[in-house]
């Protein structure tokens, strides 16, 4: 696994402050990455120091994702994603997160293996999703019942055997939990698991399956999503991963913090963006599908429309994801024979936006969320479900972070800081004195 330079080898930097003057100690990554080491900060100086968003504070040291945003460049554990999405499997994928290397054949078979044994879950589960309504979203249906998964799983063994058992567990039955969220807002009959299929067509088939008559998989939707789900499997420390790892540091257990994560993953800036491209589209095919008109409007600040699906928090290039999901997006529409007035729309928003030069100054190029949604919506997965799609990739990043950040020497218990800036001392005044 790669290593990091020793902390403190790059040239310290200095703090001048109440004519004092502090060395600190620079941290620099195994891509120059460098940091100020501020951990002593307070104790010698009573300072702090105040990010709002944590956009320029690093929480950890990690190896397991590299991003350059500047270049465009996604990497888990050293390996390009376009190269991993061309030539792996999703659950190789997730050995890779998780394990830090890519899995020998016989590994892999056996992580196989162990995750299909797995996806069936208890048939007391049942009664779960009989508990929630109808028209309950799946999210919170989802970050629910991964909590509810540790009243099953309740041994408090803390040994490796036992969490890699976990582990095996979360990425084994997601799918299915996910599967289920939505066959009960349909109000249809569960479909169990299916021990000969692949892990994205499995999920396929438990999601659009009856009963009723024989359901086959089509290889390419299959390939599409397992393409989708490597893409979404990590992305550094985002706020869902961050939430993972801070609930993990108070020593709660891989469930909790995983429902915690699901649940900031919700929130419309984080995983709900992919939905709101969908909708954007919609309002613009329902407004005459003029995709100029719309993007003069929300180069106007006066205006409210929004162009989503563009820029990056942390890519001020083009999404290296995006640049691999266009391909798959035609190649899904073009075998399924759509002819998609949004894709068309959405072809031609990209396409004047990389020629603006409004866009091309706030480097604001075309990110995962613009192609997936369509992709999402190809397969016909409905806009509600979209985030759980995200959730289901990105489960074995959050595993990976949540490992890595308990064998972490430096790990402890996260306590952020603040600014305090209410009211100073005031005297209690009682109650039939008050104004």
């Amino acid at each position: 696994m790669p290593t990091e330079t020793t902390p403190g080898a790059a040239t310290p930097a200095t703090l001048t402050y109440d004519g004092k003057t502090l060395t600190l100690p620079v941290v620099t990554g195994t891509e120059a990455e460098s940091a100020i080491d501020i951990q002593k900060l307070r104790a010698q100086t009573g300072l702090i120091t105040l990010d709002p968003g944590y956009g320029n504070t690093g929480a950890c040291r990690s190896a397991i994702t590299f991003i350059d945003g500047e270049k465009g460049i996604l990497r888990y554990r050293g390996y390009d994603i376009a190269e991993l999405a061309e030539k792996s499997t999703f659950l190789e994928v997730a050995w890779l997160l998780l394990r830090g290397n890519l899995p020998t054949a016989d590994e892999l078979k056996e992580f196989t293996a162990a995750v299909t044994t797995h996806t069936l879950l208890n048939e007391n589960f049942r009664r779960f999703f009989d508990a929630m309504p109808k028209d309950a979203h799946p999210m919170p249906v989802c970050a629910a019942a991964v909590a509810a998964l540790a009243t099953f799983y309740q041994d408090s063994d803390a040994s490796a055997a036992r969490t890699d058992e976990t582990v095996v567990r979360l990425i084994a039955k997601m799918p299915t939990l996910a599967a289920y969220s939505y066959k009960h807002s349909i109000g249809q009959p569960f479909i169990y698991p299916q021990n000969k299929l692949n892990y994205a067509a499995n999920f396929l088939h438990m999601m659009f399956a009856t009963p009723c008559e024989d359901f086959e998989v089509d290889p390419l939707l299959a390939r599409v999503m397992n393409l989708l789900l490597i893409l979404h499997a990590d992305h550094e420390q985002n706020c869902s991963t961050s939430t993972v790892r801070m609930v993990g540091s108070s020593g709660a257990n891989l469930y909790a913090s995983i429902s915690a994560g699901i649940s900031a993953l919700w929130g419309p800036l984080h995983g709900g963006a992919n939905q709101q491209v969908i909708e954007m589209l919609e309002r613009i095919e329902a407004e005459g599908g003029d995709a100029q008109v719309f993007v003069d409007r929300a180069k106007t600040k006066k205006d409210n429309s929004r162009l989503m699906g563009f820029g990056h928090r942390v890519y001020k290039n083009y999404d290296p994801r995006a640049t691999i999901l266009r391909k798959a997006c035609i190649d899904v529409l073009s075998r399924m024979h759509i002819k998609s007035r949004q894709l068309e729309i959405a072809m031609k928003l990209e396409d004047i936006a990389l020629k603006d030069d409004y866009f091309i100054s706030h480097k604001l190029y075309p990110n995962v969320d613009f192609y997936s949604g369509i992709i999402y919506k190809a397969l016909g997965i409905p806009v509600n479900m979209f985030t759980v799609m995200f959730a289901l990739g990105r489960m074995p990043g959050w595993i990976a972070q949540w490992l890595e950040s308990r064998k972490d020497p430096d790990n402890r218990i996260a306590r952020p800081r603040q600014v305090y800036i209410g009211a100073t001392r005031r005297e209690y005044v009682e109650l039939e004195k008050r104004a």
